[in-house]
């Protein structure tokens, strides 16, 4: 990328800046007594589980953390994404938990225990963080009704009712409960959902979608983690969503791609942005004119590549302005943006040497001004992007050779540092890589006097 191509892409940047602050006005909505009697079960004990990834979540830290709430009388419960992916038979990564103690209970427990409590900044909306055994921290929330929403705020009310928590969840399948002894508490029938393999919101879609309009990315990115197909959605959720979709675009891009990445990561993720597409999202996440034709090319020959997300969205650019103008709504890390930019410059690549077909991939990696390993990282990626398998197996077989020439020995010859050096390394570099790293030290030197003379005649 040259220094011209820089200028101007970060121009465009700059001019899209207001883009990403597009505000569409939303309305404060009061949760209604209606929203709080939703059909439920009697009884919300629904099993005891008593499998070995339960049994592995009982570290001393979790032990201790339960001792002090039965000290203290308060019940504590683990919630949400733990209970769903013990209940799949996968290991808990996180553990969250709910507790009918307040906020302002919790710290004078937790302060009469030594047990010091770290980022304060959850508390106004029930949230301490206990560290405990000085060894593990624990999100701890008090039970909560979310009285007045915006879309993306929520204005809490702390309660001692199970189920008034379970009520604010987003879905079904994040909206249960377990206790210490196995006990599932599942009140909006989320154990149904889990073994049918379906995403349904808790109570009334369009309800739970305007409390928090990110909710819509995270439909998506559930579906890709439990649903068995890439097409069983329920055709009344796909029409709410629709209906809402304007709502992302007061949600902040970081939030968003944070959501879409890791649905481009999961099961399903090609056919899952299509759906989002066909939703109309894309025109409220940086994507007014995707390239759908694209797309599907893409999936047809690499869906089974093990694609990174950027390819997914590259496809979808039809250009390097639109993946300039998604950049500024998504907010996209280094390292994904110029990967983005490499697949669109460089996917219509043709080989240039039938004998040596990987040699212009090779010049990119040995003459990258990038980190080394990213230019290799997106060589990869852009040949899978182009399904090239066979140049894909050879480029991953390459071993990156180490250019034996630097500023020292071309010192110990005689030349010493100045405006030549990066004309003569890179004139020596590109005649090694053309001898296929044949060439030494010694050949090398040889060849720096006439470098310079073609040098100074210019």
């Amino acid at each position: 990328m040259n220094l011209d191509k820089f200028i101007w892409r970060t121009n465009i940047v700059k001019s899209l800046r207001s883009y990403s602050k597009i505000k569409i006005p939303g309305h404060k909505r009061l949760r209604s007594r209606i929203d709080m009697d939703l059909k439920s079960r009697e009884d919300p004990v629904v099993l005891k589980l008593d499998t070995p990834e339960f049994q592995n979540i009982f570290n001393q830290e979790v032990v201790e953390l339960k001792k002090l709430f039965d000290k203290y009388n308060y019940e504590i419960r683990i919630a949400g994404g733990a209970v769903r992916d013990l209940l799949l038979g996968q290991q808990a990564k996180d553990l969250d938990f709910a507790t009918t103690a307040t906020p302002q209970e919790m710290k004078e427990m937790f302060t009469a225990e030594n047990v010091r409590m770290i980022n304060m900044a959850g508390e106004k909306h029930g949230t301490v963080t206990p560290r405990i055994n000085d060894k593990e921290n624990f999100e701890v929330t008090t039970l909560r009704i979310d009285m007045v929403t915006d879309g993306r705020h929520a204005e809490v009310e702390f309660t001692k009712d199970w189920k008034l928590d379970a009520n604010r969840r987003d879905l079904t399948i994040n909206s249960m409960f377990l206790g210490f002894d196995g006990l599932v508490y599942d009140y909006f029938y989320g154990y149904d959902d889990l073994q049918k393999r379906r995403i349904a919101f808790v109570g009334d879609a369009d309800v739970r979608i305007k409390e928090d309009y990110l909710r819509i990315m995270r439909y998506f990115r559930f579906y890709g983690r439990i649903a068995e197909s890439a097409n069983n959605h329920d055709q009344h959720t796909l029409d709410v969503i629709k209906q809402n979709a304007d709502g992302l675009a007061n949600v902040s891009g970081e939030r968003i791609w944070m959501e879409l990445k890791k649905t481009l990561q999961g099961n399903f993720s090609g056919d899952l942005l299509k759906k989002m597409l066909e939703v109309n999202i894309g025109q409220y996440i940086g994507l007014p004119n995707p390239n759908i034709e694209e797309l599907d090319k893409l999936l047809k020959r690499s869906k089974h590549l093990s694609l990174h997300p950027m390819s997914y969205l590259a496809a979808l650019l039809n250009n390097i302005d639109d993946a300039t103008i998604l950049h500024a709504r998504l907010k996209f890390s280094n390292y994904d943006r110029d990967m983005t930019y490499f697949i669109i410059e460089n996917r219509d690549r043709e080989d240039e040497s039938a004998l040596r077909p990987l040699l212009p991939y090779e010049k990119i990696v040995l003459n990258t001004k990038i980190k080394q390993q990213d230019a290799y990282d997106y060589v990869v990626e852009v040949l899978k992007y182009r399904g090239d398998e066979k140049l894909l197996e050879d480029f991953k077989k390459w071993v990156i050779p180490r250019f034996p020439i630097n500023g020292k020995i071309l010192k110990e010859n005689g030349y010493m540092p100045g405006k030549m050096y990066s004309h003569i390394i890179y004139k020596l570099k590109d005649t090694w890589i053309d001898s296929e790293y044949q060439l030494g030290i010694d050949d090398l030197v040889k060849l720096i006097p006439s470098i310079v003379d073609k040098y100074k005649s210019q």
